[in-house]
């Protein structure tokens, strides 16, 4: 899939699929999402850049069936946290079949999923979600 970024910097695509940015502390070693150039926890300064595991579990969910403002991407949609082997949770979308219930604990990749269209340059606008591990991979 390709587009538009939502934002700069928040994940990358390679061969490999979808990898969110982060940033890991020289002091305290936590993991940071999204990058910030310095350290959420301990406030050191100079994390070290990195691509943060492209799977994870699913800690908790829900079905948006409201759009937010400027959201123009389809309704409803799967909402929820998930946590990363490097132990921070990211809330983020899902994208989930309608017809299935996920389950907490599920195993979940990162994938990009078209969220709108850029008013700029009318190409879709993408960002990372995350979907079930065991989904097709043209959901």
């Amino acid at each position: 899939m390709s587009g538009v970024a939502v934002r700069a910097g928040l994940f990358e695509q390679t061969d490999a699929g979808v990898t969110l940015l982060g940033d890991r502390c020289r002091a305290c070693d936590a993991h940071q999402f999204p990058r910030a150039g310095i350290c959420t926890l301990c406030g050191a300064p100079d994390p070290v850049p990195v691509q943060l595991a492209a799977t994870g579990t699913l800690w908790a969910w829900t079905w948006v069936t409201a759009p937010p403002p400027g959201y123009d991407g389809p309704v409803p949609y799967g909402f929820g946290v998930v946590e990363l082997p490097e132990g921070l949770r990211v809330i983020t979308r899902l994208v989930l079949d309608p017809d299935l219930t996920p389950t907490v604990g599920q195993p979940m990749r990162a994938v990009l999923d078209t969220v709108g269209t850029d008013p700029e340059s009318g190409h879709d606008l993408v960002s990372w979600a995350f979907a079930p591990l065991d989904a097709a991979v043209g959901l």
